[in-house]
């Protein structure tokens, strides 16, 4: 099985299907980890908040797979934002994980109220340029943010990663991403629970029809529009299930009836509201 990849306006290649580790317990992390290696995954999303970089940089020593091969991304909380407290934010990730450098390294939320996203895209692009990123980005900005780390810095996300699922779809925020150059990462790909995916009528018709299950149609519909997704699981066998992306393919009208499921039902905090 190969997971397809999207190139980065940084050259960097990234596979378009990874593992997420938020809410995964510290102590159960290098097990989640190691398996979703085991099941070829080479992708995996986590952040300084989520406390478990530990881990994951665990499982990445332990697995024996060319550090070529991984594709890594943390995040920068949001109290490490000022220019004194960035680089040893950087730092205290890269030793936890146990790495010389993270593939994507992502402002975790704007803030907007403190007021200093700016002031930490510009560290993230010394980052960049100093090596311990490879790429870089952001996560959660929403356009003016966006046009505005662009216009004062003149340096281009690689990517936004968004709250992103068929209910909620921040078209505005993902259309000037995409054409800006800017990949879309979709986190709570799958609802986060929020809602009962087999209750949507586009998506269990599409199940049955495809003798897969709502988890794997909505995958399938980010696949299909570019998105790179990481969906969490803790769970072998959801892990397997997930990966099971590529060998079925939604048809436009299929795509189209998802699509039509967006009624602005956003489960996480709003961008604006995280300071």
């Amino acid at each position: 099985m190969t997971i397809p990849t999207i190139t980065l306006n940084s050259g960097r290649t990234i596979p378009q299907l990874g593992l997420g580790v938020f809410k995964v317990d510290p102590a159960d992390t290098e097990r989640v980890v190691t398996e979703a290696f085991e099941l070829g995954y080479r992708h995996i999303d986590t952040a300084a908040i989520y406390g478990n970089e530990e881990g994951v940089g665990r499982a990445i020593a332990a697995s024996g797979i060319p550090r070529s091969e991984l594709f890594i991304t943390t995040k920068q909380w949001i109290t490490e934002q000022e220019t004194a407290k960035t680089r040893p934010a950087i730092e205290a990730s890269l030793e936890k994980l146990g790495l010389e450098r993270v593939d994507l390294y992502l402002i975790h939320w704007p803030a907007p109220r403190n007021d200093r996203y700016v002031e930490a895209w510009h560290s993230l692009a010394e980052f960049a340029e100093d090596g311990l990123a490879v790429s870089i980005g952001v996560s959660n900005f929403l356009v003016p943010q966006l046009q505005r780390i662009i216009e004062e810095t003149g340096t281009v996300p690689a990517v936004n990663q968004i709250e992103l699922h068929p209910a909620l779809q921040q078209r505005e925020a993902a259309d000037f991403s995409r054409q800006n150059g800017i990949a879309v990462e979709a986190w709570g790909p799958l609802g986060q629970g929020r809602y009962d995916l087999a209750a949507e009528k586009p998506i269990a018709d599409a199940a049955a029809a495809h003798e897969r299950t709502p988890a794997q149609v909505v995958l399938r519909w980010h696949i299909q529009q570019g998105n790179i997704v990481f969906p969490k699981s803790t769970r072998r066998e959801r892990l397997a299930e997930n990966l099971r992306l590529f060998d079925f393919e939604l048809s436009a009208e299929e795509m189209a009836a998802i699509t039509g499921l967006e009624r602005d039902a956003r489960g996480g905090s709003h961008p604006n509201d995280v300071n």
